[in-house]
C-alpha cells in the first residue's frame, strides 16, 4: 500500500446503530508516497445476538455493505521548481542529434523529483493538449480570461487552414470559446468598453484585445455583432484629432514603457486590431491612426513599440515603412547560433516581453503579401528560439506573451505546413536504455510522453526522417523555500493562542507585501497563500479581505487563497490579515508556502513559509 492506517487506542471499530443514527470512527493515516492516494473505507452490517437500543439486530438483504473511496493529495514540502528543455528539430532527410545534461540541486527534497520527455509532430501540439490550462496561473480577471480564449481561435484557424480540424477538436474548442465568451461579458460595460474586473473606467487596451478576439471567433461560434460594434464605437470615441487613441486604464505590463509615449504603442495596438478584423486602410478611423503612426515611426528607441509598428504596417500593406522598421529591428536583434530574438533593452531582461517582441517581429515578417523563402528562413530562427521558451503546458511566461506567441506560431505553422513526411526520435538514457517515438501524418498531433528512467545524467536525442518534431524534457522537483527575494518581498507572521482548547483552532496570518523596485508601481500582483494541511480559510475573514486596499479580488482554489492586488507602490508596505481554521488534525505539520509575484513579470517574485506555532510532534 501507499499508506498505512493505524487504529487509535480506545476507539472501537464496531458499533450498534439504529435507524438515522451515526457514529464516527477515526484512524491515523500515514502516507508513504507523494501524489494522489485513493483511500477506501467499507462499512458492513453483521448479524448479532445482542440487542441494540432494546431492539433486535437485523441485517438488510440489500445495502448490507457500503464502500466509500476518497482521494488524498500528498505533496512534497518546499517550493516546486520546473526546468524545461525544448527543441524544434527538422532533419530534412538527415539525422540531427542533441544532448541534455539533467542536474538536480543538492538540496532537492527526497522523493519530489520526476522527469518526462514528450514528443509532438506539430509546434502547436503541446498547446492543443492544454487549451484550458496553458499557464499555471490564476484566471480571475477580464484580461486573463481572454488569454484563455484567444489561443483557441489561433489554433482552430491553423487546423482549419491546413485541413486538420477534426470534429472532436472543434467541439472541444467550441466549448471553451462559448464559455469564455459568456464569462467575458461579465467584464463588459454598458458602453461597449471592458475593464479588468468589470468595474470602474473602461480599459482601452483590454477593449481592443476583446474586440480583436471576438471578431476572429465569429467564424467558429455565434457572437452578437452588436457586442463587437459597441466596442469599436467606444474605441472610436477615444480617438484624438491627430489620429492617436487616448489610453484609459493601465498597460498590461509596465515594462512596455520606453523611449516613445504610451499613446504610440497603444494606437498601434488598436490599429492592428482593426486591421485584423478586415477594416480597410481607407476607413477614416484607420486612415487617421495610420497617418499618426507614420509620423511617429521615426522614433525607434522602444523595441516593443517598433516591433508592434512593424506588424501594424505589414497588415496595412505599407511595405516601405514596414521594411524600414524591420531593418532597424534586425540591427538590434540578439543572434545566438541559429536563434534570433529581441529584448526591450540591453540593461534589463524580461522573458515575457522578449517573447512578445520576438513574436511581433515574426508576425510582421510573415504577414507580407510577397513573403519570400528568405523571410521563412528568417522566421524559422525566431521560431526555434520561441519554442525553447515554452513551458510544459504549451504556454509561455505570462498571458500576453502566450497570446501573441501562439498567434505567431500558428501563422508560421500554416506557412510551412506539409501533409507529408515522418520521423523517428530515439532517446538514450545515462544507463544506456533507448526509447523510440515514431512521428507520422496520422499521429503528428498526438501527445507522446514517457517518464525518464534516471532523474540526473546526460541524455542523447536523435531525430531521423523528413518531418519536423518538437521535443521537450520537463523536470519537476521541490527545494527548500528560498529566502532571497527580488524587487518583491513577502512576510507572514502566524498568530494564535496556543493555550486555547478550541476544537477547531483559528490561526491568524499577518501578511506584509512590499515592492522595492525602480518603477513607481508594479503591475497587478498575486499573493498566493497555501493552506497548512488540514486547514481551510475562514469565510468571514475572506469577506473582510475582499474589502481591503488595494485588493481587487480574492478567490480560493484547491488548498490556496489567491489575493489579487491592483499594484504595489515602491517602498510602501501593504498589510493584510487572513484567518484560517483547522478542520482536520494533522501530526508533524510541514510549513506552508506563500508566494508573491508580478502577474505580467513572473520573474519578479518572492516566497516565504509559515508554520503552526502550536504544532506538536
Amino acid at each position: 500500500l501507499d499508506y498505512t492506517l493505524t487504529p487509535i487506542i480506545g476507539v472501537e471499530y464496531s458499533s450498534c446503530l439504529c435507524a438515522n443514527g451515526r457514529n464516527t470512527f477515526r484512524w491515523t493515516m500515514t502516507p508513504l508516497v507523494l501524489g494522489t492516494l485513493n483511500v477506501s473505507v467499507s462499512a458492513e452490517a453483521i448479524p448479532s445476538h445482542a440487542s441494540c437500543d432494546n431492539e433486535i439486530v437485523s441485517v438488510p438483504e440489500r445495502g448490507r455493505i457500503d464502500v466509500v473511496t476518497r482521494s488524498l493529495l500528498v505533496k512534497a514540502e518546499g517550493t516546486e521548481q520546473t526546468d524545461t528543455y525544448n527543441w524544434l528539430l527538422c532533419p530534412a532527410g538527415a539525422s540531427l542529434k542533441e544532448e541534455v545534461d539533467i542536474k538536480l540541486p543538492k538540496e532537492v527534497i527526497d522523493g519530489s523529483a520526476r522527469a518526462a520527455l514528450s514528443v509532438l509532430g506539430d509546434i502547436l501540439g503541446r498547446a492543443m493538449q492544454n487549451l484550458d490550462g496553458l499557464l499555471r496561473m490564476p484566471y480571475g480577471c477580464g484580461e486573463q480570461n481572454m488569454a484563455l480564449l484567444a489561443p483557441n481561435i489561433y489554433i482552430l484557424e491553423y487546423l482549419r487552414n491546413t485541413e486538420q480540424l477534426t470534429t472532436a477538436i472543434l467541439n472541444k474548442a467550441k466549448g471553451f470559446l462559448t464559455s469564455g465568451y459568456q464569462r467575458q461579458l461579465n467584464y463588459k460595460h454598458y458602453n461597449g468598453a471592458y475593464s479588468t474586473f468589470g468595474q470602474g473606467d473602461g480599459n482601452t487596451w483590454l477593449t481592443a484585445f476583446v474586440m480583436r478576439a471576438f471578431g476572429r471567433a465569429t467564424s467558429f461560434i455565434y457572437i452578437d455583432p452588436e457586442v463587437i460594434e459597441q466596442s469599436k464605437k467606444w474605441l472610436e470615441s477615444r480617438q484624438n484629432k491627430d489620429g492617436s487613441f487616448i489610453q484609459m486604464g493601465k498597460l498590461f505590463n509596465n515594462r512596455m514603457k520606453g523611449g516613445v509615449s504610451d499613446e504610440v504603442t497603444f494606437t498601434a495596438y488598436v490599429t492592428a486590431s482593426l486591421l485584423e478584423l478586415n477594416n480597410s486602410v481607407s476607413d477614416p478611423i484607420v486612415a487617421k491612426s495610420l497617418s499618426y503612426l507614420r509620423n511617429s515611426s521615426t522614433d525607434v528607441s522602444n523595441t516593443y513599440t517598433t516591433a508592434l509598428l512593424a506588424y501594424t504596417f505589414s497588415l496595412a500593406g505599407d511595405m516601405e515603412t514596414r521594411s524600414r522598421l524591420l531593418q532597424h529591428l534586425d540591427k538590434v536583434a540578439s543572434h545566438q547560433g541559429g536563434f534570433l530574438f529581441w529584448s526591450q533593452s540591453s540593461s534589463t531582461t524580461s522573458a515575457s516581453l522578449s517573447v512578445e517582441i520576438s513574436s511581433y517581429v515574426l508576425l510582421a515578417t510573415l504577414s507580407s503579401p510577397s513573403m519570400s523563402t528568405s523571410d521563412l528562413g528568417y522566421g524559422s530562427r525566431i521560431v526555434r528560439w520561441l519554442v525553447r521558451q515554452q513551458n510544459p503546458y504549451g504556454g509561455f511566461a505570462s498571458t500576453q506573451d502566450t497570446v501573441v506567441a501562439l498567434q505567431a506560431l500558428a501563422l508560421y505553422s500554416t506557412k510551412v505546413f506539409s501533409p507529408e513526411g515522418s520521423s523517428s526520435v530515439s532517446v538514450q538514457s545515462p544507463g544506456g536504455q533507448v526509447q523510440v517515438f515514431d512521428i507520422n501524418q496520422s499521429n503528428k498531433l498526438l501527445y507522446q510522453e514517457k517518464a525518464l528512467p534516471a532523474l540526473a545524467g546526460q541524455y542523447s536525442i536523435e531525430v531521423k526522417g523528413t518531418a519536423c518534431v518538437t521535443i521537450q524534457v520537463a523536470v519537476h522537483y521541490n527545494v527548500p523555500t528560498p529566502t532571497d527575494s527580488t524587487t518583491l518581498k513577502i512576510q507572514v507572521v502566524p498568530e494564535i493562542d496556543c493555550s486555547s482548547k478550541a476544537l477547531r483552532p483559528r490561526l491568524s496570518l499577518k501578511i506584509q507585501s512590499l515592492y522595492n523596485g525602480k518603477e513607481e508601481t508594479t503591475n497587478m500582483v498575486i499573493v498566493d497563500v497555501k493552506m497548512l494541511s488540514g486547514f481551510v480559510p475562514d469565510p468571514q475573514s475572506l469577506a473582510e479581505l475582499k474589502k481591503a486596499f488595494p485588493v481587487d479580488r480574492v478567490e480560493t482554489k484547491d488548498d490556496h487563497v489567491l489575493i489579487y492586488l491592483t499594484e504595489l507602490s515602491s517602498g510602501s508596505p501593504i498589510n493584510h490579515s487572513l484567518d484560517i481554521i483547522q478542520e482536520l488534525p494533522v501530526q508533524k505539520l510541514k510549513p506552508a508556502l506563500v508566494q508573491i509575484y508580478d502577474y505580467y513579470q513572473p520573474s519578479d517574485q518572492a516566497e516565504t513559509e509559515y508554520i503552526f506555532p502550536c504544532a506538536a510532534d
